[in-house]
């Protein structure tokens, strides 16, 4: 009988340990206050507290049993208690994968549920508009007791599901988030074709790529100045979960070397939550313009002077830069600004002027299409997306003709000078000091590190 109790005991579901632990206890206390005479002379006093069976209530009743010689009637009755303890329902999952073109009318009908359930779900709890928005490819995992719906978990990546339960025909939902391990990455490379190429070879994708060439995007200009030999550095973070790697973070600290020109960059959030990159010295890596508002396969203009008109053939001043790009290429604004006109404009076709401080403005011509709801009047950030290429006007195919205006004057937009973003504030600086000297001395080591092996890789290949 000892041994059924154990095996039973070990067997229930942890929900429910506590109330036996309770049941169980509660039957000591009986027994140690109106014992038979066979069980006082046997009985051990076992201290009980109600932490000991919050903690693990399961243990204290193997205990209790282990510690304890019980006569048949007393057996009995602990048998007859576990036995009145409801057992834990089990829940049966079937999970469902969202095809293209389903509706969830369409999944629920396929899994025997009401469009009232569907209804319920979707209008009594917190997160039921979220499920509308499934995608195909993502999973909807429903759970079912005695074939009723327990449990709805729509999954909506791998860090984000949402979970919808009913208990008694009342609905609630909860929102769970999985938070990804956070391990540091390495990456070095030497350019012989390409920025991508050497990047894709140091085993960064393009997106990591983009970002390394958005932090020294101001100072380099990714087409023109990229020269064999330059070379880069940097340290980033990669998100894990599961022992596999799911994403990439931020580039914490990189070094960049072009034509012998050595750029240095470090991550830094400061007491107001604000992030951005800066210089050992602390200025800001941004200026406050973009050197190249669009992203581009070619110039196919430059500024010139002098230029002669490809329509007209006649010899007309070239005030700005043509950056061919195929049509509905985004255009950004090159710097925070108010939009000063947003609509057509003799040859510029679809056009859009920002006016920005310091009697700078900044053109953006022979556009498909301005962006919706931009403007005359309206505010717009650096980096804002304004407009889309095209060849409106007079243009013999698609690219962003861009000008850059000091003071009515015009400028090349190639090698004027921009201006520099704010740097850090002084009560930043001691901080900021600490972790740039932690971030750049951890880059030079790991950079040591890989030439190291490197120029082994290289001596044992030759021997």
């Amino acid at each position: 009988m000892k041994r059924i109790l154990r095996s039973a005991v070990q067997n229930f579901p942890r929900r429910h340990v506590v109330a036996i632990a309770c049941v169980t206890t509660g039957i000591g206390l009986v027994l140690a206050f109106l014992p038979g005479e066979d069980a006082q002379a046997k009985r051990t006093e076992i201290p009980l507290t109600l932490s000991s069976i919050e903690d693990d209530g399961r243990e204290v009743i193997l205990q209790t049993i282990s510690d304890t010689t019980l006569n048949t009637d007393q057996l009995q009755t602990v048998s007859q208690a576990l036995a009145k303890t409801p057992a834990e329902p089990v829940i049966a999952w079937e999970k469902v994968k969202v095809r293209s073109g389903d509706t969830l009318s369409d999944i629920f009908s396929r899994q025997s549920l009401s469009a009232g359930t569907l209804h319920r779900i979707l209008n009594s709890t917190d997160h039921g508009r979220l499920l509308t928005r499934i995608r195909p490819g993502q999973f909807i995992n429903f759970g079912r007791v005695d074939g009723k719906l327990n449990e709805l978990k729509y999954v909506q990546n791998r860090l984000e599901s949402v979970v919808y339960s009913v208990n008694e025909n009342v609905y609630s939902s909860k929102k769970v988030i999985r938070e990804p391990e956070i391990r540091r990455a390495y990456a070095r490379a030497t350019i012989d074709n390409s920025l991508f190429l050497a990047a894709t070879k140091a085993g960064l994708p393009d997106n990591m790529t983009m970002r390394l060439a958005n932090i020294f995007g101001w100072d380099i200009d990714f087409v023109m100045d990229i020269r064999k030999g330059d070379s880069f550095n940097m340290v980033y973070e990669e998100k894990y979960l599961d022992g596999e790697r799911i994403g990439y973070g931020d580039i914490l600290a990189a070094t960049f070397t072009n034509r012998d020109k050595v750029l240095e960059a470090v991550y830094y959030t400061d007491n107001k939550g604000n992030s951005d990159y800066y210089t050992p010295s602390g200025k800001s890596m941004r200026k406050s313009f973009i050197r190249t508002p669009v992203d581009f396969t070619r110039i196919s203009s430059p500024f010139n002077p002098n230029r002669l008109h490809p329509i007209f053939k006649t010899k007309r001043p070239h005030r700005g830069v043509d950056y061919a790009a195929p049509t509905g290429t985004p255009i950004k604004a090159a710097g925070d600004g108010v939009v000063k006109l947003a609509g057509r404009q003799k040859g510029y076709g679809n056009v859009v002027i920002i006016k920005h401080p310091n009697n700078i403005e900044t053109l953006y011509a022979h556009q498909s299409r301005i962006a919706r709801s931009l403007k005359k009047g309206q505010r717009v950030k650096q980096g804002q997306t304004i407009g889309y290429v095209g060849q409106t006007g007079w243009a013999t195919g698609p690219h962003l003709h861009y000008e850059f205006r000091v003071s009515g004057r015009h400028r090349n937009p190639l090698t004027v000078k921009l201006p520099e973003a704010q740097p850090l504030p002084k009560s930043e600086m001691a901080n900021f000091r600490q972790i740039t000297r932690v971030m750049l001395a951890e880059l030079e080591r790991y950079s040591g590190t890989l030439l190291a092996a490197a120029e082994s890789d290289l001596n044992n290949g030759t021997n």
